[in-house]
């Protein structure tokens, strides 16, 4: 856990947003280019921050429900890139030629919007009141706004809250209830996560106001080890939180502070002297052992981060060479099969480093149709082709200029456009398609596949001049059933999935077969079978009658060879195919069985089964 930081006074803040958007090229006139994403994509985008709108939408904003009515204010919840995810209230006030910045997806981040309300907090990572003329856009100062960031229980940023309005709120006003109300989603974060398998701690300096949000909130294990903390607990107690214990903070015993009656006010002092009012909340039913979580929340340098793994020795060795290295700015290449977790690593890995609060632009490089790469990626000029925006685009690595810049699934980008990327890293600048004009960019580079990029340089189907210069580190994330963390793994994502109400857990027995299973389709297929198991199971514990018809179909095939399956980008189908015939024993010659494990067509199957001939 962070030390709590030094405030940035106002005008500071002001004075460097604007500062930082002269350097993006912005002037006062220039119009927000929020972005418009393909449906497809806002879908992805709101399931990715589902917990985080579910937990605003239904366990906090409706307390706030009452004060808010009384307001002509709209609220935004923003993920920690400045996209919108949600928003509550009325819209009479907002222009309409910027009716767009107010839709889901819609991009808020300095660079696209100029100083703002959600892009400054997110750039000083603290809460700041935007007035009208404080905007840097003219386009935005046809409001106010006040934003405040949310962490989640490892202290990651995970979004923004922003409330905004014509009218001329008084600022303390609108600042206050955007602090109060990111802190109490916050606090709900982490209770969701850990009050049903660890102890809390609340403390607060009144006996009336132990159930605020700003009371401090401590979560802790059965040894006294603290797990994670609000960030109003760095405040009361003034120290960093990281690796602390029970017994150095407060002048009591673990004992003793176990032995208070459950939910019940009591007298607390801490070690330096302050004297508080706690309350314990004992945990309501632990599900899996204690010791399988991480004793701290919060990563540091060197450190991993909780979404990314709890344990596992060669994750943590990959996070720790990345992290070192990508500071010295060396390109790093991430290979691993589909659902192992690339686009997380690097998602933790970016928020690990100096360029954290500066957007991470990820480009997906087989998602995007081959004839608009080069206009995705280096734009162009208004005009430049048929069907270009009128506009024009400044692409996506101008983008990620002082940022980070992810290319997944590089191996996909077609070879012409591998040519004009290679121009970009050597030169450092980029040239739109239809304009003459170069333009500096400083950007870190992380690319992944789920290819043998080696294998396809000797296709002919890769540059090798290219994968030379992406590769200056090459770290393999290993598959799920090839990690020692399963079991914490499992934790995670029933905390991430499970209902309030849902606390039973898992059988013995579904644990073991966790152990055992192949997981073909690695962390995507475990999260989707534990949201199965919870919906069939309901307030249930657990058992094999809740577990899919597939993944027993995976267990059958990896008991009857021996070889764990393979995804379809694994090896057995994109290019080594040293397995494929075993796997196909092991389904008894059934080419149609084989190709539905291997999660690709039976022509796909005849083909590699020739290739082997």
């Amino acid at each position: 856990m962070a030390t709590p930081g030094i405030a940035i006074a106002h005008d500071t803040m002001i004075k460097d947003s604007w500062a930082r958007c002269r350097e993006f090229g912005l002037d006062h006139r220039s119009l927000p280019a929020f972005g418009q994403l393909p449906p497809q994509q806002v879908c992805q985008l709101l399931e990715r921050h589902r917990v985080l709108s579910l937990t605003a939408h239904q366990q906090v904003l409706p307390f706030y429900e009452n004060i808010l009515s009384n307001a002509n204010c709209l609220i935004l919840l923003a993920d920690n890139q400045g996209q919108v995810l949600n928003s509550w209230g009325t819209q009479r006030f907002v222009e309409p030629a910027q009716g767009l910045g107010f839709v889901a997806g819609a991009c808020w981040v300095e660079q696209a919007a100029g100083t703002n309300a959600i892009g400054t907090a997110l750039a000083g990572e603290q809460a700041v009141h935007i007035e009208h003329d404080e905007h840097f856009l003219k386009a935005n100062r046809f409001m106010t706004g006040s934003a405040a960031p949310i962490f989640d229980a490892s202290r990651r940023l995970v979004g923004v809250l922003d409330l905004s309005s014509d009218s001329f709120l008084p600022p303390s006003y609108t600042l206050g209830m955007v602090k109060m109300i990111s802190q109490t989603i916050e606090n709900r974060l982490i209770l969701d996560q850990f009050q049903n398998t660890h102890f809390q701690l609340t403390f607060n300096t009144g006996l009336d106001n132990l159930d605020s949000q700003w009371a401090g909130l401590l979560i802790f294990d059965e040894s006294g080890h603290i797990l994670c903390a609000n960030r109003r607990a760095d405040s009361l107690l003034g120290t960093s939180l990281l690796q602390a214990s029970i017994d150095e903070l407060f002048r009591t015993t673990l004992a003793e502070l176990l032995d208070q009656s459950n939910g019940q006010p009591f007298a607390l002092q801490a070690s330096r002297d302050n004297r508080f009012y706690g309350q314990l909340k004992r945990p309501k039913a632990p599900v899996l052992p204690l010791a399988s979580l991480p004793r701290s929340g919060q990563p540091v340098a060197g450190a991993l981060p909780m979404a990314v793994g709890f344990g596992d020795a060669k994750i943590e060795k990959a996070f720790e060479q990345a992290q070192r290295l990508l500071e010295k700015n060396v390109p790093l290449l991430i290979h691993g099969e589909t659902g192992a977790g690339k686009e997380v690593f690097v998602k933790a890995l970016h928020q690990a480093s100096s360029r954290a609060k500066q957007p991470l632009i990820a480009v997906n490089c087989a998602a995007i149709p081959s004839e608009l790469v080069e206009a995705e990626l280096f734009g162009y000029e208004k005009g430049a082709f048929t069907g270009a925006h009128h506009k024009g685009s400044i692409g996506l690595i101008r983008k990620a200029h002082k940022a980070t810049l992810f290319l997944d699934e590089i191996g996909d980008m077609p070879l012409a456009v591998q040519a004009r990327l290679l121009r970009v890293l050597q030169e450092r600048c980029v040239q739109p398609l239809g304009s003459s004009e170069q333009h500096p960019v400083d950007i870190r580079l992380i690319s992944a596949t789920h290819c043998s990029l080696r294998d396809q340089v000797h296709r002919g189907l890769f540059r090798q001049d290219l994968y030379y210069r992406i590769s200056g580190l090459n770290l393999e994330l290993p598959p799920l059933r090839e990690r020692t963390d399963l079991p914490a793994l499992v934790r995670s994502l029933w905390n991430q999935h499970r209902e309030p109400r849902q606390t039973a857990g898992f059988d013995s027995h579904v644990m073991a077969l966790f152990e055992r299973h192949p997981w073909p389709g690695n962390l995507r297929q475990l999260s989707n079978v534990i949201q199965v198991a919870l919906a069939l199971a309901d307030s249930e514990l657990i058992g094999t009658a809740h577990l899919p018809e597939d993944f027993f179909a995976d267990l059958e095939v990896y008991n009857n060879s021996g070889v764990a399956v393979k995804t379809a980008d694994s090896p057995a189908v994109s290019g080594s195919y040293g397995n494929l015939n075993e796997l196909l024993q092991a389904c008894g010659g059934n080419i149609s069985q084989l190709a539905k494990h291997l999660g690709v067509s039976r022509n796909t199957v005849y083909k590699r089964l020739r290739a082997q001939v």
